[in-house]
């Protein structure tokens, strides 16, 4: 063998190498993603205060309530409001409060926020910070949400009538006052 052909076997052995060392593997460890450390999701269920979710009507969406921990089919029988939230979602933490206001006015349609795209503890952690009470569940496949045909975009508010009939409100786009609220459910 001359010595050209040993300098393209070795840097074809070379390249070979280094396309399997650089090759991307199944087994490789995920990089580790920054995180918080964890919390005592009962602690927080504790410090939130929230009310106690009612009972479950046959044929709903599986959901989580927040006040407890229990897992609950939320069925779509109104009179309801129900009000699709996420803890990173600035409009929804100026509006949860609000709904909160209304859902304690006398004759007041039963309020009931949905947290979706975030966790529980944070959820948790943000009504406990904002003061709001309400009965809240945690639909984390957005099982609810698909139901409805509820939008991307945050928040997100629908009206379930008596007699089944779901209609999202759009007007308001976002709740700033208990009477806004009362109007669009009447």
């Amino acid at each position: 063998m001359n010595n050209r052909t040993r300098w393209l076997v070795v840097v074809l052995v070379l390249g070979v190498a280094g396309v399997v060392a650089l090759w991307p593997r199944d087994d490789a460890p995920a990089p580790p993603t920054p995180s918080r450390p964890t919390q005592d999701v009962a602690a927080l269920r504790a410090q939130a205060q929230l009310r106690a979710c009612q009972p479950a009507g046959e044929g709903g969406a599986d959901v989580t309530c927040l006040g407890d921990g229990t897992r609950t089919a939320l069925a779509l029988k109104g009179p309801v409001l129900i009000n699709f939230w996420a803890t990173w979602c600035q409009p929804c933490q100026k509006e949860l409060p609000v709904l909160d206001a209304y859902a304690k006015q006398p004759g007041a349609v039963p309020v009931v926020p949905v947290l979706v795209e975030s966790t529980e503890a944070d959820g948790l952690e943000l009504l406990a910070r904002l003061g709001v009470r309400l009965p809240s569940v945690y639909d984390g496949p957005d099982e609810l949400r698909k139901r409805v045909k509820a939008p991307i975009t945050l928040p997100a508010t629908y009206y379930v009538a008596a007699d089944g009939q779901v209609r999202q409100i759009t007007d308001p786009p976002v709740f700033t006052a208990p009477e806004q609220v009362e109007k669009a459910v009447r």
